[in-house]
């Protein structure tokens, strides 16, 4: 099966999630490097996978949105992931993203963020979106603020760690 585009920029190809990817999915997120700020850190198994292609179609058919695959637009491979989810049933849109480590820190993650930014406000009338990280990592809260998310508040989590809460909010 073929997704149809929902965005490009200059490097990139954005579109809806697959069942071709799930091999994709899990080299992305089954690297515990990757993972190191996701979460537990735990990596996703082959079943977690299978269930998170189901929750982000359904996603599509409630809400027009969910977690997208994204495509090195020279070469068409896939190199990461990112979108627009509600995880636990949040009220709140958070803008989330996870990328193959061979694409890391080439400016895909800001420019991806960027162009989401602009479709989630022009398409689907988002004007609103946060996003979180482990305070320590340096690289996403870069990305984040490149981006025009700006930190609101260190969130103290029930086991005692912090979760940096950005904010992004449509001019």
């Amino acid at each position: 099966m073929k997704a149809s585009t929902l965005f490009s920029t200059e490097n990139l190809i954005v579109r809806h999630w697959i069942s071709e990817d799930l091999p994709a999915i899990l080299k992305v997120y089954g690297d515990p490097d990757a993972m190191k700020w996701v979460g537990d850190g735990s990596v996703l198994t082959q079943t977690q996978a299978e269930k998170w292609l189901a929750v982000t179609a359904r996603n599509y058919e409630k809400r027009g949105y969910g977690m997208f695959t994204i495509l090195e637009k020279k070469s068409e491979q896939i190199i990461g992931f990112g979108g627009l989810v509600h995880p636990g049933e949040q009220v709140e849109v958070e803008v989330k993203y996870a990328y193959l480590r061979d694409f890391w820190g080439r400016g895909f993650a800001s420019e991806f963020i960027q162009a989401l930014l602009k479709y989630a406000k022009s398409k689907l009338s988002i004007t609103n979106i946060i996003a979180t990280t482990h305070p320590e990592n340096e690289a996403s809260k870069k990305v984040l603020t490149k981006s025009g998310f700006v930190l609101e508040k260190e969130v103290l989590n029930d086991d005692g760690t912090f979760t940096s809460l950005f904010r992004w909010t449509s001019e």
